[in-house]
């Protein structure tokens, strides 16, 4: 999938230069005149992407745009630009989540460098989200005595264990471990556990009742 960067500033001329030159550099671009243009055109969620925003704009400003980017596209990073050199406002856009703030005129040796930092970002964000869904996926795949034995599993405990606790067999719980390990396609429990705990599903897999 290409990168997209979406340009959004009320300076035509600008807006189309600064378009031309990521183009010609590979990057798709989109061009808005307005924040509100924007956000009537929001880019799906699962592109990876990043918004050139100019600070001040009529209407809705950058800073705004940020704030109602952070609930409605909160998953595409933000490089600001603005052609005033207003600190406040640039340690206020860094503060709320931006990427990095340049100055207009802005050069194409800060410009290529700070789009490509931020499309890394994008693509590292979209990928963890692509584990978490693959995860929770997993564990939505489990049956209701799996998911009580991967609870067991995740806090260390031992198939004998399990088994005394849950008042089964312990081949039993060998058994549903190993249909755990399938349908997690890994080939260890080290593996589950740590699926589970970088993913930041242990709350989804609590701890066991007290045996």
């Amino acid at each position: 999938m290409y990168s997209t960067v979406h340009i959004v500033d009320d300076d035509r001329s600008f807006r189309i230069a600064v378009g031309r030159l990521l183009s010609v550099s590979g990057f798709n671009i989109q061009l808005y005149a307005s924040g509100q243009e924007l956000l009537a055109h929001l880019p799906l969620a699962t592109e990876i992407g990043c918004i050139l925003l100019d600070l001040d704009m009529p209407g809705l400003n950058g800073l705004e745009l940020q704030e109602t980017l952070a609930e409605q596209a909160p998953n595409f990073p933000i490089v600001f630009l603005t052609g005033h050199g207003d600190i406040r406002a640039s340690v206020q856009a860094i503060k709320a989540g931006a990427d990095d703030f340049l100055e207009k005129p802005v050069k194409r040796e800060a410009l290529l460098p700070a789009i490509g930092r931020a499309l890394l970002r994008a693509k590292t964000s979209r990928d963890e989200r692509e584990r978490i869904n693959s995860a929770r996926s997993r564990l939505d795949a489990l049956s209701p005595r799996e998911f009580e034995v991967l609870r067991f599993l995740v806090h260390g405990k031992l198939n004998k264990q399990i088994a005394y606790a849950l008042g089964l067999s312990e081949r039993t719980i060998k058994a549903h471990r190993h249909n755990i390990m399938e349908k997690f396609g890994v080939r260890s429990l080290a593996e589950i556990v740590s699926v589970v705990e970088r993913l930041g599903l242990v709350n989804a897999v609590d701890d066991p009742p007290a045996s």
